[in-house]
């Protein structure tokens, strides 16, 4: 007997040995397979019509905006016409307001003056941004002037991004745009780092500005781009996010069908980092 019951001992000894040998290399395994996977960053591009919903003229709603971007939870987002103390938009600053409300660091960009404050452009992010950088863009025909923004982000796995925002001229034709989109080119052309530049560049695929784009970004779309503007009843694809310095598949694009906070809907892109 005492026999027998030291033998089960050891069959149940190795059996519980192989037992967790074979969880172990599951375990193992699908660290693997996480690992091989890569980092996923979600980006979103959103122009928030300094946060008026279209549909209530006069009325500003941040909590709109803010309910769209922690819906989406993306890693970084670029806004454009943003608010800045202005006595129309409640004398707010509107980058800080939706930074606390989505849980984000941000950084504001004024591009004019505007009812008593500041209007430009924003950046959003999960991570600290590092060396914000504003750069006047230039322009042929007389308008509202524009900037390009951009900031340095490191990523949990310590790749360093540049991560820039514009937002270009509207005057027809193409001439301001086309300066617009030069002097960014130029201005981001020694980096080495990683770049992704989103945007409302207010003309479609097939206008000079974009031309210029695709000749040194990848945009993440190119092909059957759903359109961004305007809210209700889209027509035209504006909206955009490229990449430059960097081979990151594109794993998810998409617009959000979004018809009350603003005039466009928002674009998200979701990169694979290797």
């Amino acid at each position: 007997m005492k026999q027998m019951h030291h033998l089960s001992r050891k069959l149940i000894f190795l059996f519980t040995a192989i037992l967790f040998c074979a969880c172990s290399a599951k375990i193992s395994s699908n660290l693997n397979a996480q690992t091989n996977t890569g980092l996923a960053l979600k980006v979103m591009t959103y122009n928030i019509h300094h946060a008026n919903p279209p549909s209530k003229p006069g009325l500003i709603d941040l909590d709109a905006i803010a309910a769209v971007i922690k819906k989406e939870n993306p890693d970084l987002v670029g806004l454009q016409e943003v608010d800045c103390f202005t006595k129309r938009s409640g004398n707010i600053d509107e980058a800080k307001v939706l930074a606390e409300k989505t849980g984000m660091h941000f950084q504001f960009f004024k591009a004019i003056d505007h009812d008593g404050g500041d209007y430009g452009v924003a950046i959003l992010s999960k991570f600290p941004l590092q060396n914000g950088t504003k750069v006047d863009l230039p322009q042929v025909i007389k308008a509202e002037a524009r900037v390009l923004s951009y900031a340095t982000v490191t990523l949990p796995n310590k790749t360093k991004l540049i991560f820039a925002n514009t937002h270009l001229d509207a005057t027809r034709p193409d001439s301001n745009r086309v300066v617009q989109m030069k002097s960014i080119l130029s201005a981001l052309s020694l980096k080495k780092e990683a770049i992704i530049l989103v945007g409302d560049l207010n003309c479609e695929a097939r206008a000079e500005p974009i031309i210029l784009l695709d000749q040194q970004y990848k945009r993440s779309c190119t092909a059957s781009c759903a359109h961004t503007i305007p809210q209700d009843f889209p027509k035209k694809t504006i909206d955009y996010i490229a990449l430059k310095n960097a081979n990151w598949n594109v794993s998810g694009y998409y617009v959000i069908p979004e018809t009350y906070a603003s005039d466009h809907r928002p674009v998200v892109s979701v990169y694979q980092v290797k």
